[in-house]
């Protein structure tokens, strides 16, 4: 393998590791910025310790280190309060900053590089229906553990825990939250899955 390509991990990594760094100055709230850093937290550790043992393809390592920086931004400013969707908001007429979608679907389109990468490298099941259906489902129901992990914070943390939820008065966001990262998942594995199909091989 070439030594730029193994070298790609390590490479973003740092730039993951660094964007949190550059986060964590003076976000809206720590208490939210913890909460939202969480996932970073949990994967990062994971993928490390288990890199000398399955190392993923270079699209699922770019698709980690972009999640991993949407999380940073949001963490940041609290997802309600990004100014690129603030931007959005005002070009674009919304009611509210959509953002957070954006990281929803982001949410799912890399749980689905993640996970079809898992099921044909680990497991006997082979591209198709139902290779796609599994991945649609698991990261599904991933987004749906999110949102029960995300009601459960804001119940027991309080203003950190609203402003985390970012609901901006939908009572619906839960629910969208879940659809969009849905169509990431499927989106991503009708865009990316030749590709990725083909880095596998590699």
């Amino acid at each position: 393998m070439d030594v730029a390509v193994r070298r790609h991990p390590q490479v973003l990594l740092v730039v993951v590791v660094a964007a949190v760094a550059v986060s964590a100055v003076a976000p809206r709230s720590y208490g939210t910025w913890f909460l939202e850093i969480a996932p970073i937290a949990v994967a990062v550790p994971v993928l490390v310790l288990t890199y000398s043992r399955f190392q993923f393809t270079p699209l699922a390592y770019w698709a980690l280190a972009v999640a991993g920086l949407l999380i940073a931004l949001g963490a940041h400013y609290t997802y309600s309060e990004v100014p690129f969707g603030m931007w959005m908001k005002d070009w674009f007429g919304f009611e509210r900053n959509h953002y957070d979608r954006i990281g929803h679907v982001a949410q799912g389109a890399v749980a689905a590089i993640v996970i079809r990468e898992l099921l044909l490298r680990l497991t006997p099941l082979t591209r198709g229906f139902w290779l796609f259906a599994v991945v649609g489902f698991v990261c599904l129901g991933i987004s749906g553990g999110f949102e029960v992990g995300e009601a459960l914070a804001g119940a027991l943390t309080g203003q950190a825990g609203d402003a985390y939820l970012g609901t901006q008065g939908d009572q619906l966001d839960a629910q969208w939250d879940m659809v969009c990262a849905l169509c990431g998942a499927l989106g991503a594995q009708l865009l990316l899955g030749r590709a990725h199909d083909r880095q596998i091989k590699s």
